[in-house]
């Protein structure tokens, strides 16, 4: 087995989704880098593969100080590290980054072992166009930041893609009915597992059937593109005039430019016309 550093997806769901590629590099690699060792260990002995090697702890906290612990492994001690996460793929919203950056910066040699990744997965369950995501991690757990997460992707021309718990859940929808009004939004959650499920609907819809139903299990919450708005088709004047009742010059001309991709300078100069005809 050739020294360096080895990304490895392992399953999120059922065991039987782990590459027979991804299982023997595991088995033969001496040194496994892992945010939970019991996690990883469990999953060892689900998967018949010996406990006996060398696990690292590698998570957010400690990443700085481990990187280079596991860098010199790899060079001083001539072994091979193998990269997982409690499960499915390294580094999506997970820890990783900083080490990979110094191991290209070092010259150890990376490479990725492809496997089961949540954030695909839900995607392909959802029924939500794919053509264009964008994934923003976890939602935050406070309500003032859940909100401004949510409005500085609410124009989006992509489906978003979040992390959420169960326990955050109606919350996450009160919010996303605030900001996304009416639009679809997809939930899944328990991927490849005995109780899979994909549900959409509004942020209304969804919040009815969770408050019936108490939700379970990790979550992947998406939400549909923001529908094209066409400048050419708005009275924008009227659109200003209201805005310049709600707020400064300034900011009525940034929220308009912002939102139909208009002219700063035209859009300025209509709104000092329409405030000094008032």
């Amino acid at each position: 087995m050739k020294n360096g550093l080895y990304i490895v997806a392992t399953p999120i769901g059922n065991l039987g989704d782990i590459s027979s590629r991804a299982a023997e590099t595991l088995r033969e690699a001496p040194v496994i880098a892992c945010e939970d060792t019991r996690i990883t260990k469990k999953l060892f002995s689900l998967l018949g593969i010996s406990l006996k090697k060398t696990f690292i702890t590698l998570h957010d906290h400690n990443e700085e100080e481990q990187a280079q612990k596991l860098i010199n492994i790899i060079l001083d001690g001539g072994q091979a590290v193998a990269l997982v996460s409690d499960a499915g793929s390294p580094l999506i919203s997970d820890p990783g980054y900083k080490l990979i950056r110094r191991c290209r910066t070092q010259g150890v040699y990376v490479t990725v072992l492809p496997g089961a990744c949540a954030l695909i997965c839900a995607l392909q369950l959802s029924g939500l166009p794919t053509n264009k995501f964008m994934f923003a991690g976890f939602i935050p757990n406070k309500d003032k930041a859940r909100i401004e997460l949510f409005k500085s992707y609410a124009g989006l021309d992509a489906t978003v893609v979040y992390y959420e718990t169960a326990p955050r859940i109606l919350k996450t929808l009160a919010a996303a009915k605030e900001v996304f009004g009416g639009r679809e939004i997809a939930v899944v959650r328990e991927i490849s597992k005995v109780y899979e499920e994909c549900l959409t609907g509004t942020a209304e819809e969804l919040s009815a059937l969770f408050t019936e139903k108490e939700p379970k299990g990790e979550f992947v919450f998406m939400v549909a593109p923001a529908e094209e708005k066409s400048a050419e088709k708005t009275d924008i004047s009227a659109l200003l005039t209201e805005k310049l009742s709600e707020m400064s010059l300034k900011s009525a001309v940034k929220t308009l430019v912002d939102e139909y991709g208009l002219n700063k300078n035209e859009v300025y100069e209509l709104a000092l016309k329409i405030k000094n005809e008032k």
